[in-house]
């Protein structure tokens, strides 16, 4: 990715060391050698574990997140709501006793013995509503499962591409670290032979000092990526990981039509809300069936006290409620499921909204990130390498001088990490443009009338 203008540097180095090598350093070049040791002391450990990718990173997330672990209980929960909203009452029995005789309260064989079972029947149509609010909710709780699958696949797409991003960003420090340490020997060899002035030795420190600081920030990064990977792998936070990838700009982005219509088709919250103004529909439709009677059924034998004709009896029974009685009552439910049905609908068309002014932002911010990375790739990186290729000849030829190399070295490493940092904000607008649709960017139609790097 780099080699080009690693060669061209060392290979400089290598045709100024020979120049210089009977040269004998002095007692200033001390402080020169100790700045190139700190430069040896950036080794960093490596990983040993193996690399995952992607998709071995998703796999893993969706099974083992604590999140998603609750989202599945909570739709566990619900679905065995189902066949209990449905269910008739628990069925009632009965005994009385009538004319008990009060000097003989044991005298149960004079007195009338009733035994009864009874059961109530909901009116016609409300055990089927009930059930179809209990199914409801379990769709709204797939949904929201489907939402936390959705958002958890986004998180880890994130944090891999910033472990991957902050890996390949340490590489290239390291690649370049190797330069510099050349540099600094380079420099110190010809520092002591008086061809390179103190206060270019010192302006060459301070420029490689950067690689070196971020080298520091760069491992920093790796170290807070890889946290976050590992908790949403559900990992402890401080094991081993380590990715493998490529940080890629897709050659077409949809269009924005197509990405709405996949969030129609695809976006869980969307579903959850569809499913939740299904769910206030069934209860205002329960609520009037709350205007017709409810049955209670029951049969019992009564056993007539001794010496009667017919001591053997059975009885039925029936009670009916009377709703109409007590029509405010029940009219009021009615308007009250009405009015919050008519509020689950306006929430249902203003989350669609929502979700196509997300996807409307996400997608801008996606081509102008892929913009981005296209002029570093096409443009900015192609001139560097030249500027820097025009630096070593002028310097070989004697035009120029190390400091003006250095420099045109740290616009090379300048360049590929802005590029490298315009390739990774790319990925996370992707994910995002994935999280406003609710699906997987390439399942999307694409338009040739998209940026195309």
């Amino acid at each position: 990715m780099h080699s080009r203008s690693s060669i061209l540097l060392a290979v400089l180095l290598l045709a100024i060391v020979p120049r210089i090598c009977r040269a004998q350093a002095t007692e200033n070049t001390d402080g020169l050698a100790a700045f190139a040791a700190l430069f040896q002391q950036h080794d960093h450990p490596a990983i040993l574990s193996p690399a995952i990718s992607l998709d071995e990173a998703e796999r893993i997330a969706l099974a083992s997140n604590p999140q998603i672990e609750v989202a599945v209980r909570r739709v566990a929960v619900a679905e065995a709501h189902v066949p209990v909203a449905g269910a008739l009452e628990d069925p009632m029995t009965m005994y009385r006793g009538w004319g008990v005789p009060l000097e003989k309260p044991w005298d149960f064989n004079s007195a009338q013995n009733m035994f009864s079972l009874s059961q109530a029947l909901p009116g016609p149509g409300k055990r089927a509503l009930r059930t179809g609010i209990a199914e409801s909710d379990a769709d709204v709780a797939k949904a929201q499962l489907a939402m936390v699958r959705l958002e958890i696949q986004v998180e880890v797409r994130k944090a891999f591409n910033d472990l991957l991003l902050a890996d390949e960003e340490m590489r290239i420090h390291d690649e370049h670290m190797g330069i510099g340490r050349q540099a600094i020997e380079a420099a110190r060899i010809k520092y002591s032979v008086g061809k390179v002035s103190q206060q270019d030795i010192l302006k060459a420190q301070v420029a490689l000092s950067r690689v070196a600081e971020q080298m520091i920030r760069a491992d920093q990064d790796v170290g807070m990526a890889r946290a976050r990977l590992n908790t949403l792998l559900g990992r402890d936070a401080a094991a081993v990981l380590s990715v493998r990838g490529e940080l890629t700009a897709l050659s077409v982005l949809p269009t924005i039509k197509s990405l709405e219509d996949a969030a129609l088709r695809s976006r869980p919250d969307l579903d959850e809300a569809r499913r939740a103004s299904e769910r206030s529909h069934k209860e205002q439709a329960l609520a009037k069936k709350n205007g017709l009677p409810d049955f209670t059924v029951s049969a019992g034998y009564m056993l007539m006290p001794a010496g009667s004709n017919i001591r053997n009896n059975y009885m039925v029974e029936g009670e009916m409620s009377l709703p109409w009685l007590n029509r405010r009552k029940h009219d009021e439910e009615v308007g009250e499921a009405a009015a919050a049905a008519t509020a689950q609908d306006a929430e249902l068309a203003a989350q669609r909204n929502s979700a196509f002014g997300e996807i409307q932002l996400a997608l801008v911010e996606a081509q102008s990130s892929q913009r981005l990375a296209v002029f570093y790739t096409d443009q900015l990186r192609p001139q560097a390498e030249a500027t820097l290729q025009s630096s070593v000849i002028a310097y070989e030829n004697g035009k120029t001088d190390f400091l003006d190399l250095l420099d045109s070295q740290m616009t090379v490493i300048d360049i590929d990490l802005s590029w490298l940092q315009a390739m990774g904000d790319f990925n996370t607008r992707l994910a995002d443009l994935e999280l406003a649709t609710g699906a997987p960017i390439d399942q999307a139609q694409p338009s040739a009338s998209e940026v195309k790097p």
